[in-house]
Protein backbone atom coordinates (compact mmCIF):
# COMPACT_ATOMS: atom_id res chain seq x y z
CA UNK A 1 0.00 0.00 0.00
CA UNK A 2 2.78 2.43 0.94
CA UNK A 3 4.52 1.71 -2.39
CA UNK A 4 1.31 2.49 -4.31
CA UNK A 5 0.87 5.81 -2.47
CA UNK A 6 4.50 6.71 -3.11
CA UNK A 7 4.23 5.97 -6.85
CA UNK A 8 1.09 8.13 -7.12
CA UNK A 9 2.83 10.99 -5.33
CA UNK A 10 5.80 10.74 -7.68
CA UNK A 11 3.54 10.72 -10.73
CA UNK A 12 1.68 13.80 -9.49
CA UNK A 13 4.99 15.56 -8.89
CA UNK A 14 6.19 14.76 -12.38
CA UNK A 15 2.96 16.14 -13.90
CA UNK A 16 3.36 19.33 -11.88
CA UNK A 17 6.96 19.71 -13.05
CA UNK A 18 6.00 19.21 -16.69
CA UNK A 19 3.16 21.73 -16.35
CA UNK A 20 5.56 24.26 -14.83
CA UNK A 21 8.09 23.80 -17.63
CA UNK A 22 5.41 24.18 -20.28
CA UNK A 23 4.12 27.35 -18.62
CA UNK A 24 7.63 28.78 -18.44
CA UNK A 25 8.25 27.97 -22.11
CA UNK A 26 5.00 29.69 -23.07
CA UNK A 27 5.90 32.81 -21.12
CA UNK A 28 9.36 32.84 -22.72
CA UNK A 29 7.85 32.59 -26.22
CA UNK A 30 5.41 35.42 -25.48
CA UNK A 31 8.26 37.59 -24.24
CA UNK A 32 10.32 36.88 -27.35
CA UNK A 33 7.35 37.69 -29.58
CA UNK A 34 6.74 40.96 -27.74
CA UNK A 35 10.38 41.90 -28.07
CA UNK A 36 10.07 41.86 -31.87
CA UNK A 37 12.63 40.81 -34.47
CA UNK A 38 16.26 40.47 -33.53
CA UNK A 39 18.36 43.46 -34.57
CA UNK A 40 20.94 43.30 -37.32
CA UNK A 41 24.50 43.40 -36.07
CA UNK A 42 25.44 47.05 -35.68
CA UNK A 43 28.01 48.31 -38.16
CA UNK A 44 28.96 51.95 -37.94
CA UNK A 45 29.83 52.47 -41.61
CA UNK A 46 26.63 51.01 -43.09
CA UNK A 47 24.61 53.62 -45.02
CA UNK A 48 20.85 53.47 -44.52
CA UNK A 49 18.64 53.05 -47.57
CA UNK A 50 14.99 52.86 -48.65
CA UNK A 51 13.12 50.00 -46.98
CA UNK A 52 15.44 49.68 -43.97
CA UNK A 53 13.59 49.25 -40.67
CA UNK A 54 14.81 51.09 -37.56
CA UNK A 55 13.95 50.88 -33.88
CA UNK A 56 14.45 54.32 -32.31
CA UNK A 57 14.57 54.90 -28.54
CA UNK A 58 14.96 58.19 -26.67
CA UNK A 59 15.96 57.49 -23.08
CA UNK A 60 13.22 58.27 -20.52
CA UNK A 61 10.89 59.42 -23.31
CA UNK A 62 8.68 56.42 -24.18
CA UNK A 63 6.44 58.55 -26.38
CA UNK A 64 9.38 59.00 -28.75
CA UNK A 65 10.08 55.27 -29.08
CA UNK A 66 8.99 53.82 -32.42
CA UNK A 67 9.75 51.39 -35.23
CA UNK A 68 9.94 53.07 -38.61
CA UNK A 69 10.72 52.12 -42.20
CA UNK A 70 12.61 54.44 -44.54
CA UNK A 71 10.55 55.62 -47.50
CA UNK A 72 11.67 55.23 -51.10
CA UNK A 73 13.14 58.73 -50.91
CA UNK A 74 15.01 57.96 -47.67
CA UNK A 75 12.74 59.90 -45.25
CA UNK A 76 11.17 58.94 -41.92
CA UNK A 77 8.52 60.73 -39.89
CA UNK A 78 9.61 61.34 -36.30
CA UNK A 79 7.47 62.83 -33.50
CA UNK A 80 8.06 66.55 -32.86
CA UNK A 81 10.61 66.75 -35.70
CA UNK A 82 8.46 65.76 -38.66
CA UNK A 83 10.08 64.41 -41.84
CA UNK A 84 13.78 63.63 -41.55
CA UNK A 85 16.07 62.74 -44.43
CA UNK A 86 18.27 59.91 -43.12
CA UNK A 87 18.83 57.91 -46.30
CA UNK A 88 22.57 57.70 -46.87
CA UNK A 89 23.43 58.33 -43.21
CA UNK A 90 25.04 55.84 -40.84
CA UNK A 91 23.35 54.71 -37.63
CA UNK A 92 25.52 57.01 -35.42
CA UNK A 93 24.84 59.96 -37.76
CA UNK A 94 21.10 59.25 -37.52
CA UNK A 95 21.31 59.21 -33.71
CA UNK A 96 23.13 62.55 -33.81
CA UNK A 97 20.60 64.09 -36.22
CA UNK A 98 17.61 63.14 -34.06
CA UNK A 99 19.38 64.15 -30.84
CA UNK A 100 20.38 67.57 -32.21
CA UNK A 101 16.84 68.18 -33.47
CA UNK A 102 15.27 67.37 -30.10
CA UNK A 103 17.80 69.52 -28.26
CA UNK A 104 17.63 72.54 -30.59
CA UNK A 105 13.85 72.45 -30.55
CA UNK A 106 13.96 72.44 -26.74
CA UNK A 107 11.87 69.25 -26.70
CA UNK A 108 14.35 67.20 -24.65
CA UNK A 109 17.03 68.84 -22.55
CA UNK A 110 19.74 66.22 -22.93
CA UNK A 111 18.47 63.58 -25.38
CA UNK A 112 20.11 60.15 -25.43
CA UNK A 113 19.06 58.55 -28.71
CA UNK A 114 19.63 54.92 -29.63
CA UNK A 115 18.94 53.63 -33.15
CA UNK A 116 18.88 49.89 -33.83
CA UNK A 117 18.87 48.56 -37.39
CA UNK A 118 16.22 45.81 -37.42
CA UNK A 119 16.09 44.95 -41.12
CA UNK A 120 18.25 45.83 -44.09
CA UNK A 121 16.15 46.21 -47.22
CA UNK A 122 17.44 49.34 -48.90
CA UNK A 123 20.71 48.01 -50.27
CA UNK A 124 20.64 45.57 -53.17
CA UNK A 125 23.29 43.98 -55.37
CA UNK A 126 22.95 42.39 -58.81
CA UNK A 127 24.60 39.01 -59.46
CA UNK A 128 25.06 38.06 -63.12
CA UNK A 129 26.94 35.54 -65.20
CA UNK A 130 27.85 31.97 -64.32
CA UNK A 131 25.94 31.51 -61.06
CA UNK A 132 23.12 29.09 -60.34
CA UNK A 133 20.56 31.76 -59.40
CA UNK A 134 21.39 35.11 -61.04
CA UNK A 135 19.30 38.07 -59.95
CA UNK A 136 19.08 41.04 -57.61
CA UNK A 137 19.63 40.33 -53.93
CA UNK A 138 19.12 42.54 -50.84
CA UNK A 139 22.06 43.01 -48.50
CA UNK A 140 20.28 41.52 -45.49
CA UNK A 141 23.14 42.40 -43.17
CA UNK A 142 25.77 45.06 -43.13
CA UNK A 143 29.32 44.03 -43.98
CA UNK A 144 28.05 41.45 -46.51
CA UNK A 145 31.04 40.11 -48.40
CA UNK A 146 31.37 38.79 -51.93
CA UNK A 147 31.49 35.16 -50.77
CA UNK A 148 28.26 35.66 -48.79
CA UNK A 149 26.44 36.96 -51.85
CA UNK A 150 27.71 34.19 -54.11
CA UNK A 151 26.36 31.70 -51.58
CA UNK A 152 22.94 33.40 -51.76
CA UNK A 153 23.06 33.09 -55.55
CA UNK A 154 23.60 29.34 -55.30
CA UNK A 155 27.33 29.46 -55.92
CA UNK A 156 29.32 29.44 -59.13
CA UNK A 157 28.21 26.93 -61.77
CA UNK A 158 30.71 24.09 -61.45
CA UNK A 159 31.17 23.25 -65.12
CA UNK A 160 30.89 26.74 -66.62
CA UNK A 161 31.95 29.28 -63.99
CA UNK A 162 35.45 30.68 -63.90
CA UNK A 163 37.70 31.76 -61.05
CA UNK A 164 37.57 35.45 -61.93
CA UNK A 165 34.75 37.63 -60.53
CA UNK A 166 34.33 41.30 -61.44
CA UNK A 167 32.64 43.75 -59.06
CA UNK A 168 31.52 47.12 -60.43
CA UNK A 169 30.12 49.92 -58.27
CA UNK A 170 30.79 53.31 -56.71
CA UNK A 171 33.03 54.19 -53.78
CA UNK A 172 33.35 57.71 -52.40
CA UNK A 173 31.46 59.05 -55.42
CA UNK A 174 33.92 57.54 -57.91
CA UNK A 175 33.46 54.55 -60.25
CA UNK A 176 34.98 51.33 -58.90
CA UNK A 177 35.92 48.14 -60.76
CA UNK A 178 37.64 45.27 -58.97
CA UNK A 179 38.60 41.84 -60.29
CA UNK A 180 38.58 39.19 -57.57
CA UNK A 181 40.40 35.88 -57.92
CA UNK A 182 38.10 33.49 -56.03
CA UNK A 183 40.73 30.87 -55.13
CA UNK A 184 42.80 33.65 -53.58
CA UNK A 185 39.90 34.53 -51.28
CA UNK A 186 40.19 31.15 -49.59
CA UNK A 187 43.93 30.65 -49.93
CA UNK A 188 44.83 32.45 -46.69
CA UNK A 189 43.37 34.04 -43.58
CA UNK A 190 43.57 37.47 -45.22
CA UNK A 191 39.97 38.48 -46.03
CA UNK A 192 40.80 41.65 -47.95
CA UNK A 193 40.20 40.04 -51.39
CA UNK A 194 36.70 39.07 -50.18
CA UNK A 195 35.47 42.64 -50.57
CA UNK A 196 32.52 44.17 -48.70
CA UNK A 197 29.64 44.93 -51.05
CA UNK A 198 27.57 48.11 -51.10
CA UNK A 199 24.27 49.24 -52.56
CA UNK A 200 23.90 48.92 -56.35
CA UNK A 201 27.11 46.94 -56.82
CA UNK A 202 27.06 44.54 -59.79
CA UNK A 203 28.83 41.19 -59.50
CA UNK A 204 29.78 39.42 -62.74
CA UNK A 205 31.03 35.83 -62.69
CA UNK A 206 32.88 35.20 -65.94
CA UNK A 207 32.80 31.90 -67.82
CA UNK A 208 35.58 29.44 -67.31
CA UNK A 209 38.33 29.62 -69.96
CA UNK A 210 38.15 26.75 -72.46
CA UNK A 211 40.25 25.14 -75.13
CA UNK A 212 39.10 23.00 -78.05
CA UNK A 213 40.57 19.67 -79.12
CA UNK A 214 39.76 17.84 -82.36
CA UNK A 215 41.26 15.21 -84.56
CA UNK A 216 42.56 11.86 -83.32
CA UNK A 217 41.60 12.11 -79.62
CA UNK A 218 39.19 9.98 -77.62
CA UNK A 219 36.89 12.85 -76.56
CA UNK A 220 37.10 15.78 -78.99
CA UNK A 221 35.37 19.01 -78.06
CA UNK A 222 35.61 21.81 -75.52
CA UNK A 223 37.74 21.29 -72.40
CA UNK A 224 37.88 23.54 -69.34
CA UNK A 225 41.27 25.22 -69.14
CA UNK A 226 42.78 24.74 -65.71
CA UNK A 227 45.51 27.00 -64.40
CA UNK A 228 48.91 26.20 -65.81
CA UNK A 229 47.52 23.42 -68.00
CA UNK A 230 50.14 22.08 -70.39
CA UNK A 231 49.56 20.61 -73.82
CA UNK A 232 50.11 17.12 -72.41
CA UNK A 233 47.49 17.71 -69.69
CA UNK A 234 45.07 19.08 -72.28
CA UNK A 235 45.42 15.93 -74.37
CA UNK A 236 44.86 13.83 -71.25
CA UNK A 237 41.69 15.80 -70.49
CA UNK A 238 40.52 14.88 -73.98
CA UNK A 239 40.93 11.21 -73.18
CA UNK A 240 44.31 10.85 -74.86
CA UNK A 241 45.14 9.95 -78.44
CA UNK A 242 43.33 7.30 -80.44
CA UNK A 243 45.22 4.34 -81.86
CA UNK A 244 45.55 6.26 -85.13
CA UNK A 245 46.66 9.51 -83.51
CA UNK A 246 50.22 10.78 -83.28
CA UNK A 247 51.86 13.30 -81.02
CA UNK A 248 54.13 14.41 -83.87
CA UNK A 249 53.28 17.74 -85.43
CA UNK A 250 50.38 18.68 -83.15
CA UNK A 251 49.13 22.10 -84.27
CA UNK A 252 47.62 24.76 -82.02
CA UNK A 253 45.59 27.59 -83.56
CA UNK A 254 45.94 30.59 -81.24
CA UNK A 255 44.35 34.03 -81.48
CA UNK A 256 47.08 36.64 -81.04
CA UNK A 257 44.99 39.65 -82.05
CA UNK A 258 41.36 40.49 -82.67
CA UNK A 259 41.67 39.70 -86.36
CA UNK A 260 44.69 37.39 -86.46
CA UNK A 261 45.27 33.71 -85.62
CA UNK A 262 48.64 32.00 -85.58
CA UNK A 263 49.42 28.30 -85.89
CA UNK A 264 52.06 27.17 -83.37
CA UNK A 265 53.68 23.85 -82.53
CA UNK A 266 54.23 23.90 -78.76
CA UNK A 267 56.05 21.24 -76.79
CA UNK A 268 54.17 18.89 -74.51
CA UNK A 269 55.29 20.78 -71.38
CA UNK A 270 54.26 24.22 -72.69
CA UNK A 271 51.11 25.83 -71.35
CA UNK A 272 48.04 26.35 -73.50
CA UNK A 273 45.90 29.48 -73.49
CA UNK A 274 42.23 30.36 -73.39
CA UNK A 275 40.62 29.78 -76.77
CA UNK A 276 43.39 27.59 -78.18
CA UNK A 277 42.27 25.04 -80.78
CA UNK A 278 44.39 21.88 -80.71
CA UNK A 279 44.51 19.58 -83.72
CA UNK A 280 45.89 16.04 -83.44
CA UNK A 281 46.84 14.49 -86.80
CA UNK A 282 46.43 10.92 -87.91
CA UNK A 283 49.57 8.81 -88.02
CA UNK A 284 50.75 7.84 -91.47
CA UNK A 285 52.09 4.51 -90.25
Amino acid sequence: MNGLILSRLLAAGARSLMLGLALAAGLHAQAAEAAGPAPVAAVTDYRLGAGDVLHIVVYQNPDLTLDVRLSDSGFISFPLLGALKIGGLTVPETEGLIGDGLKKGDFVKNPQVTVVLLQVRGSQVSVLGQVNRPGRYPLEAAQTRLSDLLALAGGVITAAGGDLVTVVGTRDGKPMRVEVDLPRVFASADRSPDIVLQNNDVVWVDRAPVIYIYGEVQRPGAVRLERGMTLLQALAAGGGLTQRGTDKGIRVHRRVATDRIEVVNPGMDETVKDGDVIYVKESLF
